[in-house]
């Protein structure tokens, strides 16, 4: 209620400035009576439940069941100290374990029970912290207990650290092959294809095993230098490995050999060991070779099929085959240039050249609607012509 004899003279300006205040204070009161909820405050104490839930399972307050985790072939053992209820909210194995009994006995790999503890962590409070070293044994642990969210997180972490070149991925390959993992087989291998060079340059190269050198050899988006670097890499891992004949000799013929240069394949069978050994399970595919370096692409597709995937390219690094063009901030830099290639594969072609003309854009427009760039030399490129070679 509002009392006009208050007011004093001359302070009109403070009378409406209350009149206003008490207007929006009663609308505010209406909207809470006819709204109820729509003006409530949410409270978030979660930080605080994830806090004492950390307490509970560290201190083993109230504790029903014990969990002993003996590493395999050791005799160390460690305690925690659980609740059944948590256990068998996250695990259908622990539920039935843990039915009729309060402490079971678990037999773990050593490195799973050296991350025990990280484990039954997630399941009290639903995060946790991976090491590199520690993705493999968290989530066999979470595969062998039924985790299925830390299964994918883990997962997860392991792609991400693929992309991001950190990953062992020859040992993560193999482990996804074990458990089944298709998704995690499938970016290890797209990994090690896309950083062949890298990675057989590495200690890596020496753990491949028969069955991902079968996945690898026969692809033709695999980055690496040229075919001779991929023929010098099998021959390191046949000396390491030494698989049977048949194995060798399967894995020589998956050498582009067309792909090498004739001076160079003439010192590959003066000096490679591997060759001296297998040299006649290849031998048709070396004359191959040659036959196809001697004579024009065109002239030699006349007698011989050239659809294989012995004729076909690799993603080649080397200065005969692109350029190395460094993108600093592939989401927005635009900008062109110019390198020349051999004309094509063959020794035929040795001495002629073709010009290449290149544009990067995050923008993806077709080049007819793109303006015309600038090369490094401050040179504009034109626009590609095929009737000119270019």
């Amino acid at each position: 209620m509002l009392r006009l004899g208050c007011a004093k003279p001359g302070s009109w300006g403070s009378f409406w400035a209350i009149l206003t205040l008490v207007g929006l204070a009663s609308r505010a009161a209406q909207r809470a009576d006819v709204g109820g909820e729509a003006v409530g405050t949410s409270i978030n104490h979660s930080q605080m439940l994830l806090q004492r839930l950390q307490e509970l399972l560290k201190q083993g307050n109230a504790s029903d069941v014990v969990l002993r985790v003996q590493a395999a072939g050791t005799d160390e053992v460690r305690v925690f100290h659980a609740h059944r209820l948590l256990l068998g909210m996250h695990s259908e194995l622990f539920r039935e374990l843990l039915s009729n009994q309060s402490e079971v006995v678990l037999q773990e790999p050593r490195d799973c029970a050296a991350v025990f503890d990280k484990f039954i962590r997630y399941l009290y409070c639903g995060e946790l912290t991976v090491l590199l070293v520690q993705a493999i044994p968290l989530h066999r642990l979470a595969t062998k207990y039924g985790v299925a969210s830390l299964q994918r997180g883990v997962a997860d972490y392991m792609r991400a650290h693929l992309a991001g070149g950190a990953g062992p991925a020859v040992g993560w390959y193999h482990y996804a092959v074990s458990t089944g993992d298709e998704a995690l087989r499938q970016s290890c291998l797209q990994f090690l294809a896309w950083n062949l060079s890298a990675v057989a340059g590495s200690t890596e190269w020496g753990a491949v095993s028969p069955e991902l050198l079968a996945q690898l050899l026969p692809r033709s988006d695999l980055v690496l230098q040229d075919e001779l670097e991929l023929f010098h890499a099998l021959e390191a891992w046949l000396g390491r490995a030494r698989p049977p004949a048949a194995v060798a000799e399967w894995a020589l013929r998956a050498i582009r050999y067309p792909m090498i240069p004739p001076a160079q394949l003439f010192q590959l069978q003066a000096r490679s060991a591997v060759l001296a050994s297998h040299g006649r399970a290849v031998a048709d595919l070396l004359l191959q070779a040659y036959q196809f370096h001697a004579a024009s692409p065109l002239h030699y597709a006349k007698f011989f099929d050239v659809n294989g995937s012995a004729f076909l390219p690799r993603n080649y690094l080397a200065p005969a085959w692109g350029a190395s063009w460094v993108i600093n901030n592939p989401a927005r830099d635009d900008r062109s240039t110019s390198f020349q290639t051999q004309l094509g594969p063959s020794g035929h072609d040795s001495g002629r050249r073709v010009t290449w003309n290149v544009l990067f854009s995050p923008r993806w427009l077709p080049v007819s609607l793109r303006p015309v760039y600038a090369d490094a030399a401050g040179t504009a490129l034109p626009v590609a012509r095929p009737e000119d070679g270019r």
